[in-house]
């Protein structure tokens, strides 16, 4: 009996095991092909090869598939029955109206931040604003596109506007790929940390007006690097 009991619970562990590691490397695989997407490296519109991800990942086509699968309900792909997989364009009217919202919320936020925002959370964004520079002087999109996030999300957190934040994280989830692309152009992550700063600078002066003004700005000009994005790249976008 005392051999049968021990044996059953290891068979059981090695299960468990090899279960935690099937979903670890689902999860690596899908995390791999979900950051090709946003980044770009895997275009809009384009086919998804699987065999060459397995290939370039170590993996089978299971948790290839699992992760194309996933994507497809975030509707970051798009499967074709008999055709294949293929990376979901963008929606440009969706985008439109996501940035008509962010803008709307952030620009409130940044006026109520202006009527006091903690020491501490000013300390922060300084600190942020610097990494930003570093990051925009070394042309480094995917480093300032994290400071950039981290930046908006310091003025809401520093406000403690719990679900303000909860609906700009869901706006951000649908717009992370346009973000992104919007800071690739030349010339881009040196205006866009200057943007930064105004807004900063406005809350620190204490003026509502000012620091909503500034922060629609930004989002402004974010919305129109888009727009031009879209036309000198129609083949990416839909709507």
């Amino acid at each position: 009996m005392a051999v049968q009991t021990s044996e059953k619970p290891s068979a059981r562990k090695r299960l468990v095991a090899d279960r935690a590691r099937r979903t670890s490397k689902a999860d690596q695989v899908y995390t791999e092909i979900k950051e090709a997407i946003l980044s770009g490296a895997l275009a809009p519109g384009g086919a998804i090869d699987k065999l060459a991800l397995c290939a370039k990942l170590g993996v089978s086509r299971f948790p290839v598939t699992a992760a194309i699968n996933r994507l497809a309900f975030e509707r970051l792909v798009v499967i074709e029955p008999q055709h294949g997989s293929f990376v979901a364009k963008i929606a440009a009217n969706d985008v439109r109206e996501w940035m008509m919202i962010r803008r709307a919320l952030e620009a409130e936020i940044a006026a109520e931040a202006a009527r006091g925002l903690p020491a501490e959370t000013q300390r922060e964004i300084e600190r942020n604003l610097r990494y930003q520079q570093a990051a925009a002087e070394a042309g480094d999109v995917a480093g300032f596109y994290v400071l950039d996030v981290e930046f908006h999300k310091l003025i809401v957190d520093g406000m403690a506007l719990r679900h303000a934040r909860e609906i700009l994280d869901g706006l951000r989830s649908h717009l992370e790929r346009v973000r992104r692309i919007a800071l690739s152009p030349p010339g881009r992550l040196p205006s866009a940390h200057a943007e930064h700063k105004r807004i900063f600078d406005a809350i620190l002066s204490g003026n509502g007006a000012d620091a909503a003004a500034a922060m629609r700005a930004h989002l402004d000009e974010t919305t129109a690097t888009f727009e031009r994005i879209a036309v000198q790249n129609p083949e990416n976008f839909i709507g």
